[in-house]
């Protein structure tokens, strides 16, 4: 295994798909891809006066660097793995799995609902185990 590619949207259930692919890719020896996607660039619009999209998604890369930087990668040893950080705008499904094309694992979370909608996965989350190009881990929320 050479690659595995991860999903991240700073969720909670997110940042367990991260823990566990980063396991997986120290287990593997294998790089880590993760990705942000964003199919709103108004999220940004706070951190930039210009609303070009490469300006948003500079703003977009430089916002993910400093939350993997100073939220989850110091919880999280990466053990030397070598990480790409990648930030993409448009659905979150369609991203997702043209991110994971030529990889050899997509690993994305599913938010939870609770009760009997917690058996269900989100709709992005359904999107991609139909369309991903590669093999795909799950990670559901710890209280499931």
């Amino acid at each position: 295994m050479a690659r595995i590619v991860v999903g991240y949207d700073g969720s909670q259930t997110s940042e367990r798909a991260l823990r566990w692919a980063v396991d997986e890719a120290n287990l593997r020896d294998a790089e880590l891809d993760l990705i942000m996607v964003t199919g709103h660039a108004s999220r940004f619009d706070a951190m930039t006066t210009s609303k070009s999209r490469e300006e948003l998604e500079e703003a977009a890369v430089h916002v993910l660097g400093q939350l993997l930087e100073e939220v989850v990668l110091e919880k999280v040893d990466t053990g030397g793995l070598t990480v790409h950080r990648t930030v993409r705008l448009g659905s979150a499904a369609e991203e997702l799995c043209a991110a994971a094309d030529g990889a050899d694992l997509l690993v994305i979370g599913a938010r939870g609902h609770g009760g009997f909608k917690g058996l269900l996965l989100g709709s992005a989350a359904q999107q991609v185990v139909a369309h991903s190009p590669c093999p795909i881990v799950v990670v559901v929320p710890e209280e499931r």
